[in-house]
């Protein structure tokens, strides 16, 4: 028991110390520093480690329910009394004092199986807990997935924008020298700088952007905001389409026997069904075995103290039965209550398996959208590139005017945006499906 609380202990200050020193060595964090950390720190996660450590007590509970009781008592009596002295006749007022030693067991021979029912499905619950402490733990998993790739998604766009305004600030420069020669407008040059302005905002933007998905992540990760929490963003290859076509049916069944929440549901609709043969054992009769040993000394007794107790050693054993036979209906509507269970047992397991079902055939079709939409992006991308390199270097030259330059342009951030977004749904929809096919969240 000892060990089992310090164990207890550990399992509770373990997250803060390692809170401590993580907050204190890590500068740049990884996916994965992120994810173990908010699982570490994760309220519902550490709830649920203390709803198995509960469990776990009430099985080995269940199973010491099996085993004999035993007691010891001891009782020390005063009285007093008026007796007569039968020498004298004279009434007495006399105190007298007893001493009762006892010593008693009792053990349960039968009682319609429900004392091993109770273990069976004590058992159950613990192994539903853990899987439902996995759940959660691959919920919050997710979770960090998702804001991991958003803060990257943001500072893509924070640098893309430094980049564009670098850019644009060199192609001022050159427009107001033509201008100072004579050879653009006033309105040329304006509406270059008018540009300027634009990606400038576009940057602000993208600096809210990315300290409003920065400390998302940090908060999801139970992490106090700090201005050193920087992540380490992942060396992706040049084309991040893996062009595979997922079967939504073959992924259902990999995922029918890994994924947790599956067996957190069976696990729950096999407890309910026991609570129908729980509730039928009160229609059985009890049986009961008792023994005991007890002793006694008494004043009253002209016989010495161990005397007394040696010669009134009085040993017992017993059996008693208990039979049931009206209970006010309360067997049957327990038995009644205990079958409606299991059927939403049953119901609320289809539900996780037709829930698992649909987010897999959602997700199959957001990989194949979303490969097609990185592809259309990238080639997009790489046309408006082009388109605009031509039209810059036209620019430089004088041969078109800021509009049709500006034009061009516009359309090369937008691509530039579209597809860095739709790399990063991209990315997204890949680790989703290694999620229901059991392979490690890991860029």
């Amino acid at each position: 028991m000892k060990t089992k609380t310090i164990i207890l202990i550990f399992s509770i200050l373990s997250p803060f110390l390692l809170k401590a020193q993580q907050t204190d060595t890590v500068e740049n964090w990884s996916l994965t520093d992120c994810i173990d950390y908010a699982l570490e720190q994760n309220i519902q996660v550490r709830q649920s480690i203390l709803t198995n450590l509960s469990n776990q007590v009430n099985k080995e509970q269940a199973e010491a329910n099996m085993l004999p009781s035993a007691s010891a008592s001891v009782g020390q009596n005063f009285s007093w009394s008026n007796v007569t002295n039968t020498t004298t006749g004279e009434s007495e007022f006399t105190g007298t004092n007893s001493t009762s030693y006892s010593v008693n067991s009792n053990i349960t021979l039968y009682s319609g199986s429900k004392l091993k029912n109770l273990i069976k499905q004590a058992e159950l619950d613990m192994q539903a807990g853990i899987y439902n402490s996995e759940t959660i733990k691959e919920s919050v998993t997710l979770s960090i997935l998702n804001a991991y790739l958003q803060l990257l998604y943001t500072d893509e766009q924070v640098k893309n924008a430094g980049r564009q305004i670098e850019s644009t600030t060199e192609q001022l420069n050159l427009a107001r020298e033509r201008l100072n020669l004579g050879i653009i407008s006033q309105s040329d040059y304006l509406q270059v700088k008018s540009q300027l302005a634009s990606e400038k905002l576009s940057l602000a933007n993208a600096n809210s952007n990315f300290a409003i998905a920065r400390v998302s992540l940090m908060q999801l990760m139970e992490l106090p905001v700090n201005d050193d929490f920087s992540v380490i963003g992942p060396e992706l290859a040049e084309s991040v389409n893996q062009n595979i076509s997922p079967v939504a049916a073959d992924v259902y069944s990999i995922a029918l026997a890994i994924k947790p929440e599956i067996k957190n549901a069976e696990y729950t609709k096999e407890s309910a069904a026991l609570d129908k043969k729980i509730a039928e054992a009160g229609y059985y009769p009890t049986l009961s075995a008792s023994a005991g040993l007890g002793t006694g000394y008494s004043n009253l007794s002209e016989a010495g103290y161990f005397s007394q107790l040696n010669d009134q050693i009085s040993p017992s054993v017993g059996l008693s039965l208990s039979i049931p036979i009206f209970q006010k209906k309360q067997v049957k509507s327990n038995i009644t209550l205990a079958e409606i269970s299991y059927q939403n047992a049953q119901l609320q397991e289809i539900d996780t398996q037709n829930q698992l079902r649909k987010e897999i055939e959602q997700v199959c079709v957001d990989v194949v959208s979303a490969q097609s939409e990185y592809e259309a992006s990238l080639e997009q991308y790489n046309s408006t590139l082009e388109s605009y390199n031509l039209a810059e270097e036209k620019f430089k030259n004088g041969l078109i005017n800021s509009v049709d330059f500006l034009y061009e342009r516009t359309n090369y951030i937008v691509a530039e945006s579209e597809l860095l977004q739709s790399k990063y749904n991209l990315i997204f929809n890949y680790k989703i499906l290694d999620f229901y096919t059991g392979n490690p969240i890991t860029l």
